[in-house]
């Protein structure tokens, strides 16, 4: 549901440690390939040419490779989509919460929910 994957963003963007101001610094998810919104988002936003320099440098441990796959993170603004699509999401799951009719403390979900928020800052 979209909790798991709101909660799943929030460890993709932990691992890129982003707080406005502050330029992004990424884990090793790059150089491990993992499938994270960031690659995904990327994937879905890169033009053809750029998804070959995608393809050709993710899931490399080189320097050279992970600095290609950050400029193009870059170029294509994943980081500001990603900060959007979260907030984006999150007011969705307060609205969720908020209008739930099943008679369980709203409290509880909210919590729950703001420790995810708070851990993708």
């Amino acid at each position: 549901g979209i909790n798991a994957e709101y909660g799943d963003m929030g460890l993709d963007l932990t691992s890129i440690n982003v707080q406005r101001g502050i330029n992004a610094e990424y884990g090793t998810d790059i150089q491990e390939k993992k499938c994270s919104w960031l690659f995904l988002t990327a994937m879905e936003s890169v033009t053809e040419e750029d998804r070959q320099i995608l393809m050709e440098n993710y899931g490399k441990n080189d320097v050279e490779c992970v600095s290609m796959v950050k400029e193009l993170y870059k170029k294509y603004e994943i980081r500001q989509k990603y900060l959007d699509f979260s907030a984006e999401t999150y007011a969705s799951v307060c609205s969720d919460i908020n209008n739930d009719k099943s008679g369980l403390p709203s409290e509880i979900f909210q919590d729950f929910l703001d420790k995810i928020h708070k851990r993708s800052k």
